[in-house]
């Protein structure tokens, strides 16, 4: 049940992703804000239509049919829920709604976490001189690699946990330290060198390399020769970006979720919006002066419920207490950065 439900996910997903490709994206161009504001509302609205759906029907995702299953579900996923007490009905809207918010917090922080790795590649484009006309492609195809990177890195990661518990504190540790690290150089002007990067170096050595940009083509051929373009080593760029940042925030969801799926479709969702979030930074990149600040404490926190998450349960701390955490710190310091921003205006 659950290969068949996946399956039915991907395709669909893969149909929206080629849709906006081959139908709204025939023309290469830099969106401006308004459109880029209309294609978030539409996929965060996307995103929202699938957390209404696990919250009615979220059962059918494991094809629970029975009070057996729904109770060896609940453990093998460790839902911090408990349906003893209740019949199976009820208890299925119990699983149903804390599978939902566990879903939407968990699109909540990638989406956040997203944020950082967007400016990486926005300074990759700055450094490489890539055209904004050009943005669009490259991003396409880097999103439809980061799906498949996430897949895999995912169900890997969860086999790896259900072995291994240990790992969360490992990864616990790993994201406080990310976390600090991030707040204590949050001032620091982040540079990427394309002339010395070790991928740059690594396509150098292994592939012929046009020496310029050939339009929007990621090959060319001369001379019966086929040459990779500069703009095809930012794509590989953006792919090596995305799976850095995989080590940060497929972890920091599972600190919200053991379940797999709930995992790749928050993990999903978030990256479908990636490509209109880019653009919406780009046009109010000066205004999010704090959002590394919040960014870094939603690390050091979800370091800490890594580390420490049998306790937090002990003592009742919920899906739901995540998602406002999450909310309230992403929130607060857009706010922030947007009052600050407009005070140094004036």
């Amino acid at each position: 049940m659950e290969w068949l439900f996946f399956s039915g996910f991907l395709i669909v997903v893969l149909a929206i992703l080629f849709i906006d490709l081959g139908i709204f994206d025939k023309h290469s161009h830099k969106p401006s804000l308004r459109e880029s504001l209309i294609w978030i509302s539409v996929w965060v609205s996307l995103a929202l239509v699938f957390y209404f759906f696990l919250r009615f029907y979220g059962h059918l995702l494991h094809g629970i049919d029975s009070f057996e299953k729904l109770s060896a579900i609940i453990k093998e996923n460790g839902h911090p829920i408990s349906v003893a007490n209740f019949s199976f009905a009820e208890a299925l809207k119990i699983y149903n709604r804390n599978l939902s918010l566990e879903y939407i917090t968990g699109y909540a922080i990638e989406y956040t976490l997203s944020l950082d790795n967007v400016f990486v590649i926005f300074m990759l484009f700055v450094s490489f001189n890539v055209k904004e006309i050009h943005y669009k492609r490259v991003l396409f195809w880097g999103i439809l690699g980061a799906i498949i990177f996430r897949f895999l890195f995912i169900f890997l990661f969860s086999a790896l946990i259900h072995k291994f518990e240990w790992l969360f504190y490992v990864f616990g540790a790993i994201l406080f330290y990310s976390g600090i690290k991030m707040f204590v150089n949050r001032n620091k002007e982040e540079k990427v060198d394309p002339q010395h990067h070790p991928l740059v170096k690594f396509a150098s050595k292994y592939f012929h390399v046009f020496p310029r940009f050939v339009g929007e083509n990621f090959f060319v051929k001369k001379s019966k020769r086929l040459y990779v373009t500069p703009l095809f080593v930012v794509l590989l760029l953006v792919e090596f970006s995305d799976i850095i940042f995989a080590f940060d925030s497929i972890p920091a969801i599972f600190s919200v979720t053991k379940d797999p799926y709930i995992v790749f479709f928050s993990n999903i969702f978030a990256i479908l919006g990636l490509r209109t979030l880019f653009f919406l930074v780009v046009h109010l990149i000066n205004l999010f002066k704090y959002l590394k600040v919040g960014i870094s404490f939603l690390l050091i926190f979800i370091g800490f419920k890594l580390m420490f998450h049998s306790w937090l349960v002990q003592i009742g701390f919920t899906t739901q207490h995540s998602l406002m955490v999450v909310l309230f710190t992403l929130i607060l310091s857009i706010a922030v950065s947007l009052i600050v921003g407009f005070k140094e205006v004036k």
